[in-house]
């Protein structure tokens, strides 16, 4: 073979998308993300499920639908589809992409004390669920040094409520050794301000706890525009 031949990607006579795939591939390589907008990062990750085709249109149809990058991210695969040309194949590599980033920021909090990490805390809790379509209900079980034993998804609810039981709370952390927890849910409307309802399943939460010598750090809850914690808002 003639290692003085472009390869196809690189001809002349190539689409122009192939052109815009390696200028924009160069950059990022150059500078990674930054000054990239949304549109272009997403366009990258697409690279490789539709391998011959303009992306940006549908890069773009992708964020206008949903919002942002990490909308797009953490969307519902039913939800995604809808969008004309996604297909599975560009659903599973935007899932990869989310675990991806999941493990990442899990990675952060996963040897460390909690509580002093608690921006990658944040952070972690905001990756996991602050995007979500449905509400859910997770716990961060900790040991007696503050470092993570497990985290687990207890509940999945509806748009804006999840059925959370205090009893079955204490009782897990028991069964795990825990001497403490966080506890996280989402609001998937974006506002993360504590509900009544909220507040009084926590406190009894706190209560059942409590006499079992099971701490609860905090109640973090998540949303689009942000987080709420119930410790620093004085309600625990």
């Amino acid at each position: 073979m003639n290692e003085n031949v472009p390869a196809p990607e690189a001809s002349d006579a190539s689409p122009h998308y192939v052109h815009h795939r390696e200028r924009l591939r160069a950059r990022f390589r150059e500078a990674g993300d930054v000054g990239l907008p949304d549109y272009e990062l997403l366009e990258l990750v697409l690279f490789r499920s539709i391998p011959r085709r303009d992306i940006k249109p549908i890069a773009k149809q992708l964020l206008q639908r949903f919002g942002s990058f990490a909308e797009v991210l953490t969307a519902p695969p039913q939800r995604l589809v809808e969008v004309p040309g996604v297909g599975e194949s560009v659903v599973t590599d935007l899932k990869i992409v989310e675990a991806a980033a999941r493990r990442l920021v899990k990675g952060e909090i996963a040897k460390r004390p909690i509580l002093s990490s608690w921006s990658a805390v944040l952070d972690y809790c905001r990756t996991a669920m602050a995007f979500a379509d449905k509400e859910h209900f997770r716990i961060l079980f900790l040991d007696k040094r503050n470092t993570l034993i497990a985290d687990e998804l207890q509940q999945t609810g509806t748009v804006d409520h999840t059925p959370v039981y205090p009893r079955e709370v204490v009782k897990r952390a028991i069964e795990l050794a825990a001497t403490a927890v966080i506890l996280v849910h989402n609001h998937p409307s974006g506002d993360p301000t504590p509900s009544n309802a909220d507040i009084r399943m926590t406190r009894q939460i706190v209560e059942i706890a409590t006499t079992l010598g099971i701490e609860v750090h905090d109640h973090i809850i998540v949303g689009r525009n942000g987080h709420a914690s119930f410790r620093g808002m004085a309600l625990i």
